[in-house]
């Protein structure tokens, strides 16, 4: 059963993101401040819930939730910053758009970057212990789901609309077949290596070197 709060007596925020080993598309993070009794029993990490259930806790973290906000900072971001830096900023950004001024953020994973005074404690897999992380979990992750069904529509070649951007074995062959969209992360490994070593040795063949007199 997962714990309402880590502190007594102060105003707790869960923050999670979601999408941040994507190969296109935003990262997204969520900020939920919950009640003191509030319980969902399907409510856990958004990957160990299935769509349907994650659906119906969405609108019922979104009915109950003391306040909640979801930010986003895109691929472009996040190639000139970097992921992991985008994925800090993405939840600062949810804790600012809060209209409840949290005493202390619960943060899913083991590092963050300190959000103006407000203290914070790091919890690796805090979307499986407390009720808040995970509620911003699900937030962040339908949040994030339905963004990319909406840009599947535009590059439906891609299959965005199951694997959101993952780097699954057909999102990469749909590269391979079709190259990058303008919402790939170049930052990212996007090809396989085989495929890369494989267009480094037909460049080096198209143009070979040629020995300076």
């Amino acid at each position: 059963m997962l714990k309402n709060f880590l502190r007594e007596n102060i105003i707790e925020a869960g923050c999670d993101e979601a999408g941040r080993g994507c190969l296109a598309g935003p990262v997204f993070a969520a900020a939920v401040i919950l009640p003191r009794d509030f319980f969902h029993p399907l409510l856990n990490d958004s990957k160990q819930v299935t769509p349907e259930h994650r659906a119906e806790l969405r609108m019922f973290i979104e009915q109950h939730a003391v306040s909640y906000a979801v930010a986003k900072v895109d691929h472009e971001e996040i190639d000139r910053i970097n992921i992991l830096k985008a994925s800090f900023k993405a939840m600062h950004l949810a804790v600012k758009k809060l209209k409840q001024k949290p005493q202390l953020l619960l943060i899913d994973g083991n590092r963050f970057t300190p959000y103006k005074r407000i203290p914070h404690e790091c919890v690796v897999q805090g979307d499986g212990i407390y009720a808040s992380i995970a509620a911003a979990s699900i937030l962040a992750k339908t949040y994030r789901d339905d963004f990319m069904i909406r840009l599947h529509k535009k590059h439906p070649q891609y299959g965005w609309n199951t694997n959101k951007a993952y780097a699954t074995p057909c999102h990469r062959r749909a590269i391979e077949e079709h190259g990058l969209t303008p919402y790939h992360r170049r930052s990212f490994q996007c090809l396989s290596p085989q495929l890369e070593l494989e267009l480094t040795e037909e460049l080096i063949v198209q143009e070979p070197l040629t020995a300076v007199p």
